[in-house]
């Protein structure tokens, strides 16, 4: 590999394994509404903030971190108008003083936040405007979860778009260049010290996030739940129900309020559980070296990024799919499958689950990526004996990459129309 392109893989490396704490949807809101207090200097009297159908998907269901249990989009806007530290950005609300929720909940509950639904095509929007006295403030953010593009203050411009283009390819690096044969050679060759250190916090803020859901109760708790069906003999003590029960018990945990960070990959928390956890766990199993976990981690977090890439930021398209496909060519490089071999695994893992819908945040994530780590390990065996979806059933390209990129036209265009029956199916839900 040239420099440039490893020079540009530790770039977006950067980019998208970056640490939060709670689902990053309502933790982004929170960012924001604390910038709006930020800006504005105190806290607003009133505050209108305005949110494409993705965002609100993602926030209805999903239990906020120290927020002793509150749900929702007014919740997360008071979270991070009354505690928030913007300068955390998704850390935004990981050491809030807990002895002040009761501030947080008399302003929830003094009909301050008004909620209204973006009617742009930004899938990833929010816009949070709002008063102290004479002066007025607004903070946008769009495409990623930290990307402010604009801030006014008393009608003042105070930050804007520096181009015509403020979209996710215009301030984040490139990713047209990624392809699995890539990734593979430079797992492969990488130096370890470029990129250990990052893998070191994902190994370590995601495996504590796992335990603590395999120990206490949240939501459903499918991880813990599998866990105890193992012990008493229900489940088989193998390697797909270990890892299984491993990645979703991180995110019972987290859907469900827990307050350990994790390292999120795409702008996801469960996608950098999924892509991370099972590959932890298998690596365990399988007694490999630490070097190879490294390199493993490496794999499916990048396979998984190029694989999103193709889809966008939010989607009804579920990214623990893609976390799952990452998952199954990883494993399949661990086991010394050849590069073919890699691409039948990641084929059929996309080739089988790439049904499953995004419908918001909440604890059926865990079960979805369960189901889509049973899902790694049946392409990984199957590719491990040759064999493979052929071309042409279903969305099976002529090979990875046209698979790859047929997902994408699957989850930007073909899933468009889910995406907005879902929302109003959320909305409408009595």
């Amino acid at each position: 590999m040239d420099n440039n392109n490893l020079e540009k893989v530790l770039k977006i490396l950067e980019e998208e394994l970056i640490p939060a704490e709670g689902c990053t949807e309502p933790i982004a809101i929170a960012y924001a509404a604390s910038k709006l207090r930020s800006v504005l200097g105190n806290i607003p009297e009133k505050i209108d903030i305005y949110l494409s159908g993705n965002i609100v998907k993602n926030v209805k269901s999903v239990k906020i971190p120290n927020s002793n249990g509150m749900v929702g989009i007014e919740a997360s806007v008071a979270m991070g108008t009354i505690l928030g530290e913007c300068e955390r950005e998704l850390m935004v609300i990981a050491h809030v003083d807990t002895t002040r929720l009761p501030e947080v909940k008399e302003y929830l509950n003094s009909d301050k936040i008004h909620v209204h639904l973006n009617d742009g095509d930004v899938k990833l929007y929010i816009r949070i405007e709002g008063t102290y006295g004479n002066d007025s403030a607004m903070v946008e953010i769009q495409y990623y979860h930290t990307n402010i593009t604009r801030i006014f203050k008393n009608g003042v411009e105070l930050k804007g778009c520096l181009c015509d283009d403020c979209s996710c390819d215009s301030v984040m690096t490139d990713r047209e260049f990624l392809s699995v044969e890539l990734i593979y050679n430079l797992a492969k060759t990488i130096d370890l010290s470029l990129i250990e250190p990052t893998f070191k916090k994902v190994i370590d803020y995601n495996t504590a996030i796992a335990n603590e859901g395999l120990t206490n109760y949240y939501g459903l708790s499918i991880g813990k739940l599998m866990k105890e069906g193992i012990e008493e003999g229900f489940y088989g003590n193998d390697l797909r129900n270990n890892m299984a029960s491993f990645a979703s018990a991180g995110s019972d945990a987290r859907m469900n309020g827990c307050s350990l960070p994790v390292m999120t990959t795409s702008g996801s928390g469960n996608q950098g559980m999924t892509c991370s956890l099972p590959v932890i766990k298998f690596c365990e199993l399988k007694n490999l070296p630490y070097e190879q976990l490294i390199r493993g981690l490496f794999f499916s977090h990048m396979t998984t990024i190029h694989i999103k890439s193709n889809i966008g930021r939010l989607s009804a398209y579920c990214g623990a799919i893609c976390a799952s496909a990452g998952v199954a060519g990883a494993i399949s490089f661990l086991s010394g499958l050849s590069i073919e071999q890699i691409g039948y695994a990641i084929e059929t893992t996309l080739g089988t689950m790439s049904g499953v819908i995004c419908d918001g945040a909440k604890s059926s994530c865990a079960t979805k990526i369960a189901s889509g780590v049973s899902a790694a390990l049946d392409g990984y065996y199957a590719a491990s004996k040759n064999r493979k979806f052929e071309f042409g059933e279903g969305i099976i390209g002529r090979n990875v990459e046209s698979t790859i990129k047929n997902v994408g036209t699957l989850g930007q265009v073909g899933m468009k129309i889910t995406d907005e029956v879902i929302l109003d199916i959320m909305i409408k839900n009595k």
